[in-house]
């Protein structure tokens, strides 16, 4: 820790993993490199234009579960997206300066980011990680979409689930709260927290409702599902309504709009092989390579692309390529 200067923890924000993320890499930094100062949470998302400088505190600086950065002021790093480098430039500055530092770790063969950290943490920094059996188990099943069924992952019994549906559409200092309780109380004594619990009825509310709106605005052809709600009031929904609703479909591309982005979001359904016709996992295409293309990324069963508020008309044009390209290359078709 830099004299009394916090530690910034940039996380990915509005998702599970990057909550979780942050809470394991701070209870890692604090029990086994020392850090006994303050921790100070952002969360990080996704827009047009990417992100500079001005992230960073002016102490050390960590950023768990998001892209990475050349920057000098960065000083830990961990992240398990296939499309964790902006370019080469970046993943060759990250295996030279990065990997030479030390504290800068990267493997797109974790689930989860949380469980990715735990495991450096561990076998190199000897963290122990005896009663976070149930943070790391969650973290792999909302952010690799383990769920035993699209009926388990709408209807939302388990408390990591309405963890989840809160997270995903916190604002303010919401996450930041509840952050450094997430390794030092188990998910439901966190769900059970008056700040929490509060939120979770109007969202359930807000999330059946938008079922019924994806319900009315999606098309399916060819195993792809497709639907806008750049016109819809909708800061976020569940990725896994569009399956509960076309459980046969393959691939979902759907356009939305927040208060800071139009976004592009596409998935595969993660029981397709459960569809009829089954699709062999052999047979999936790789859409983090697709959302490449036009400036987003993520995993390869889903991925994103975020535009300016401005670019609807751009969203629909690439939503609409994806599409094509989907259908044209999904084995069920």
């Amino acid at each position: 820790m830099e004299g009394s200067l916090a530690m910034r923890v940039l996380y990915h924000d509005k998702c599970f993993d990057g909550a979780c993320s942050a809470a394991l890499f701070t209870r890692f930094h604090r029990e086994c490199i020392g850090g006994d100062g303050a921790y100070d949470y952002r969360g990080l998302l996704h827009k047009a234009g990417g992100m500079g400088n001005e992230i960073f505190g002016e102490g050390e600086n960590a950023i768990v579960d998001f892209k990475y950065t050349t920057s000098p002021r960065l000083t830990w790093w961990f992240d398990h997206h296939l499309s964790a480098f902006a370019s080469d430039d970046d993943r060759r500055h990250f295996e030279t300066v990065g990997v030479a530092s030390g504290r800068q770790f990267y493997d797109a063969e974790y689930t989860s980011c949380t469980t990715f950290i735990a495991h450096i943490a561990k076998t190199r920094f000897g963290f122990d990680t005896t009663g976070l059996e149930e943070l790391l188990y969650w973290a792999d099943i909302v952010d690799g979409a383990k769920y035993e069924s699209a009926k388990a992952a709408v209807e939302m019994e388990a408390p990591a689930m309405k963890l989840t549906l809160v997270i995903e559409n916190a604002t303010g200092d919401l996450v930041p709260r509840m952050i450094p309780l997430l390794t030092a109380e188990s998910l439901q004594q966190v769900l059970d927290r008056p700040f929490v619990q509060e939120r979770v009825a109007p969202l359930l509310e807000q999330h059946w409702r938008a079922l019924e709106v994806i319900r009315e605005r999606s098309t399916v052809e060819r195993g792809v599902i497709t639907f806008d709600l750049t016109d819809v009031t909708m800061e976020a929904y569940s990725k896994f309504i569009p399956y509960y609703l076309f459980p046969n479909a393959t691939y979902v591309v759907g356009l939305s709009k927040s208060s800071f982005r139009t976004k592009i979001s596409v998935g595969t359904n993660p029981w397709f092989a459960q569809i009829t016709p089954p699709v062999a996992e052999s047979e999936l295409i790789n859409l983090a390579a697709i959302c490449e293309r036009f400036g987003g990324g993520g995993h390869a069963r889903v991925g994103a692309i975020s535009l300016g508020l401005d670019q609807e008309d751009e969203a629909r044009r690439v939503a609409g390529v994806i599409a094509g390209e989907l259908r044209a290359g999904n084995a069920q078709g």
